[in-house]
């Protein structure tokens, strides 16, 4: 983490990094070092110190990419739990679509087992304080906002169940509770619950493996 900018001396061999590159790697240096000491603490006993000696770094370093400590942690659950996509192919029906989210869902539980107890933790930290919890609700509008800017990009109103910003909140809230109880109590949620969830969204019936009848 080297500050020096030596004025053109050197070997000149190497090609400086840019700027940005360093803030980003400074950035997620400070986020690696955050969620390993909220895993290990939880959020309320996590300091800016802690957070800074634990990387390496100055707080100085924090406040030079983060307002306070709620923005940092902000930013790392937006990092830890990002939106999901699933993979759709313009012209697909909406039920398609349903399918392909169900697919992806069920695709990213195993990378998200171990965020889980740190997003419901942060959960509990955001309700505890209302400035995070404000920060969390912004952050959430702005996504689901563009969601549903996309979907009626893609559909026409009469191919949705509902309106599209309707739409958009009812799968955020469908896909975070199937996967938190596929966590808790996993022998309760297959992986057809997931299948007719979505198909049910669409309209559709689900079949006996569960995948969602798409009409031809």
């Amino acid at each position: 983490m080297s500050s020096a900018s030596s004025s053109g001396s050197g070997s000149g061999s190497g090609r400086r990094r840019p700027k940005g590159d360093k803030r980003e790697r400074t950035r997620a240096a400070l986020l690696d070092a955050a969620l390993a000491l909220t895993r290990e603490k939880g959020f309320e006993e996590t300091t800016l110190q802690d957070v800074a000696e634990r990387a390496g770094m100055t707080t100085g370093a924090i406040y030079g990419n983060f307002r306070n400590r709620d923005e940092l942690f902000m930013a790392l659950a937006v990092r830890q739990w990002a939106p999901i996509k699933p993979a759709f192919t313009p012209g697909s029906s909406f039920a398609e679509l349903m399918r392909a989210m169900a697919e992806a869902v069920l695709a990213t539980i195993p990378e998200r087992r171990p965020a889980a107890v740190g997003a419901l933790t942060f959960r509990a930290y955001a309700l505890r304080h209302e400035t995070v919890r404000a920060s969390f609700s912004e952050e959430m509008a702005r996504g689901l906002a563009a969601g549903a800017t996309w979907v009626e990009t893609v559909f026409a109103a009469e191919d949705l169940p509902m309106p599209a910003d309707i739409l958009v909140r009812v799968i955020n809230a469908l896909i975070e509770g199937l996967m938190f109880q596929r966590f808790l109590t996993p022998e309760l949620m297959p992986d057809e619950v997931f299948y007719a969830a979505f198909a049910a969204l669409a309209g559709k019936p689900a079949p006996g493996d569960g995948r969602p009848a798409i009409e031809p």
